[in-house]
């Protein structure tokens, strides 16, 4: 398992009339989970691009348990638990300031050669990556 922790805090813009986060920008706060994610582990999404490789999401699901609202702020914590085949599946959970979860999410996406738009299993450099962060979940076999 990779598990990375990134703290935001809630801009104005981002919320409702009511100072709740506006549903929508959820997403954008799991975009920014896995790219830290990626940069964490010694590659910038910059750099999978650059090297011919997109990411578009397939699936995206989430539940909203609590309202994060204005000014608090964030921790977004990203998981991959699964070796990436031809697809990478993401888990979040978002926690707010007084350490409540207050939402969990999950994303799909695949990767694709941006030359031939094709889907492709993941890059061997990228395995290696992912491999040499992997770490055993406590309380689960690996």
């Amino acid at each position: 398992m990779i598990h990375t922790i990134h703290s935001i805090r809630v801009r104005y813009a981002e919320t409702d009339p009511m100072k709740y986060v506006y549903y929508g920008n959820y997403a954008t706060y799991f975009e920014i989970g896995r790219v830290e994610l990626f940069r964490s582990i010694g590659m910038s999404y910059n750099e999978i691009e650059n090297q011919g490789i997109w990411l578009p999401v397939s699936d995206y699901k989430i539940k909203y348990l609590k309202p994060a609202l204005y000014d608090q702020k964030l921790e977004i914590h990203t998981y991959i638990k699964k070796i990436p085949g031809v697809r990478i599946e993401f888990e979040y959970e978002i926690y707010n300031e007084e350490g409540v979860k207050i939402t969990e999410a999950s994303t799909t996406l695949f990767f694709l050669d941006s030359s031939t738009n094709k889907i492709i299993r993941c890059p061997e450099h990228l395995l290696n990556l992912f491999k040499a962060n992997w770490k055993v979940e406590e309380n689960t076999p690996e």
